[in-house]
């Protein structure tokens, strides 16, 4: 066995997103749609900016029980067995404890990264040179590594995280102590965030070992740590799902970052940039992707602009779809269903849904 043996991928996939409706909804959430209008959905492109860090069998992805088939049909390379399925939403915290004890029982001296399924990343090269420096540095160690952002803007749909930059660790020169984890501020924060040079993003990815990740938990969360104990003899047998599904319902519902980032002392951060974003919004999709001399951004086979500006359209099942004289405004149809609304408004996209 070689080093990228080792090396395993947990894709975090049981989100129920519904930002990008009508397109996404609680039965295909957006980490299942083609957002970008490339032929790919969310999670297809976040497994294929793995490829070659580590074999298809060391990747695994945690979903929600109801999205399994989903997973199957557009991951079909994964094996059954890394397709893990939680019968109920608990957050970060007992996800990845799940899927770090199964990884355990397969190979205790595993390297793995965590990343969420919905976020994109625009120079894939960048983005693999970054993890494969961040896993050389977590396999033999205690370290616990996030990747923090370089931001350019004051965003307030973010978390940021606030490093020590005064020096880097001797053994990789981008990658830094954390001070401290910061909530999403308001837009005055924000700037004050963006003045002090070492506030990131927190990406919300993480590198560690397996036995820092599982450690880790023991000392901060024994609770949940105990749970997964109890399942531990069970993987890979015919009861693992049974037993799962009694047990981890009676998991605290509780994110990664308060459960052990918070709280454990070898926590350092990689300063990176390879054009990150978690696509949490329309609006972020339309200032990550390519727009025309007039600020659009439109994703369809033919769509015909016109005196309009500053719109994001996505209107891929459509032959034909011409705009005329729209500032600012969100245009998306999907399964007979059509959205015309104002970029300002677009936290009210929930509640139209809804109706």
């Amino acid at each position: 066995m070689n080093q990228y043996d080792n090396n395993h991928i947990v894709i975090m996939a049981g989100g129920i997103g519904s930002r990008f409706w009508p397109m996404s909804d609680k039965q295909y959430p957006k980490q299942f749609i083609d957002v970008l209008g490339c032929g790919r959905t969310l999670i297809q492109l976040t497994m294929d900016r793995f490829k070659g860090i580590c074999p298809i069998g060391n990747i695994w992805v945690v979903t929600q029980a109801e999205y399994a088939d989903i997973v199957k049909e557009q991951l079909p390379e994964i094996p059954v067995d890394n397709i893990l399925l939680e019968p109920c939403r608990r957050n970060t915290a007992p996800c990845i404890a799940y899927v770090s004890w199964k990884i355990k029982a397969r190979n205790p001296k595993a390297n793995i990264v965590v990343t969420p399924s919905d976020h994109i990343v625009m120079d894939v090269k960048e983005f693999q040179r970054v993890i494969k420096s961040a896993m050389k540095f977590t396999k033999s160690s205690d370290a616990i590594v996030t990747f923090g952002m370089k931001a350019t803007r004051p965003e307030t749909g973010y978390g940021y995280i606030e490093a020590d930059l005064s020096m880097s660790c001797p053994s990789n020169n981008e990658i830094y102590r954390v001070d401290a984890f910061k909530e999403k501020p308001d837009l005055a924060t924000a700037e004050k965030y963006i003045q002090k040079k070492n506030c990131l993003w927190n990406s919300g990815i993480f590198v560690w070992n397996v036995n820092t990740i599982v450690n880790a938990m023991r000392v901060y969360q024994p609770v949940l740590s105990k749970m997964f104990e109890k399942i531990f003899p069970y993987f890979f047998t015919d009861k693992e799902q049974d037993m799962v599904n009694e047990l981890f319902p009676m998991c605290e519902n509780i994110s990664v970052d308060y459960a052990i980032m918070e709280k454990a002392d070898e926590i350092y951060v990689f300063s990176a940039s390879f054009g990150w974003s978690d696509l949490g919004t329309w609006g972020s999709l339309h200032e990550n992707l390519q727009r025309d001399a007039h600020g659009n951004v439109c994703l369809g086979d033919n769509i015909k602009m016109y005196e309009s500006r500053n719109c994001v359209v996505h209107t891929t099942q459509e032959k034909k779809v011409v705009v005329q004289g729209l500032d600012g405004y969100i245009v998306a149809e999907k399964n007979n269903t059509l959205l015309v609304c104002r970029l300002s408004e677009e936290q009210r996209i929930k509640e139209f849904s809804e109706d």
